[in-house]
């Protein structure tokens, strides 16, 4: 995977780096994996904005991919490797030995015509989910589960992984793509190797244009606005707005909003790095 650059031939050309797209090999997704998807262009079900800056977009088709890796102990052929609209990773199509296709996220290094297999007896290889308790200590890992087969929450999005550092008693630790350490139950599933697509960092859009494709609309700072929509608006000539604050008046950039008696604090470690 790489990025390709233009030359600037015109301004929205200067800028623009881009995938290559070298490691898909199908353009069209599976049929009986993917459904239609409806933008909502930020409303609710009484045509009311309640969420500013989205609409537009190209459309798209909503791929289902499978985080829980519940076929333990069938095997899986890697038959295609696909673009997904709706994500920053590339997927995976499997062909279980049992004639059932599934999409997984893709790993990286993973190429078609690889074998996979999920479960405890699985081989600690690019590609296999295994329980945490499985998994040798050092491991780089992604699409962790939180709780014991409910499907992957964490470390899915291109080019991240997490690493396995040590056990405590019925749970493991886990270094987090944020820095953050916490323990998770040893029950709880993981894929081995990090995410693909590690390139997609390093790519700029180029112009407004494609932000237009991707459904996002014109971002307005809190401080052009007035007094009356928002509590850094107004004033004469170019105020600087005062503390940083959301439209509700919620501090930003710097206070914690993390709920103090959140149940799962007892799970972390270390927080992440500020």
């Amino acid at each position: 995977m790489a990025v390709r650059k233009f030359k600037p031939t015109t301004p929205g050309q200067r800028h623009k780096a881009i995938g290559t797209f070298e490691e898909i090999t199908a353009s069209v997704p599976e049929k009986s994996l993917v459904s239609g998807k409806r933008a909502s262009g930020g409303r609710n079900n009484v045509g009311k904005m309640t969420m500013r800056y989205l609409g537009g977009g190209h459309k798209r088709k909503f791929r289902f991919i499978d985080f829980k890796r519940e076929k333990d102990g069938v095997p899986a052929v890697v038959k295609t490797i696909e673009y997904d609209p709706n994500r920053s990773a590339r997927i995976a199509l499997l062909y279980y030995a049992d004639g059932e296709k599934r999409y997984i996220i893709a790993p990286n290094g993973l190429k078609v015509g690889d074998q996979l297999l999920s479960g405890a007896e699985a081989a600690p290889e690019v590609g296999n989910a295994l329980p945490l308790q499985n998994i040798p200590v050092g491991t780089v890992i992604h699409n962790i589960e939180l709780r014991p087969g409910q499907g992957a929450l964490l470390v899915r999005s291109a080019g991240n992984f997490a690493q396995l550092t040590s056990r405590e008693g019925k749970y493991c630790v886990i270094k987090l793509p944020s820095g953050e350490t916490r323990q998770i139950l040893s029950a709880c599933k993981a894929t081995i190797g990090s995410v693909g697509n590690s390139d997609h960092a390093l790519e700029s859009s180029g112009k407004a244009g494609r932000s237009r494709w991707l459904g996002r609309r014109p971002h307005n700072r809190g401080v052009v606005m007035n007094p009356v929509d928002h509590p850094m608006g107004g004033g004469e000539g170019r105020q600087s707005g005062g503390h940083p604050r959301s439209r509700t008046g919620l501090y930003a950039k710097g206070l914690k909003t993390r709920a103090p008696k959140k149940q799962s604090n007892k799970y972390i470690i270390e927080r992440r790095k500020k």
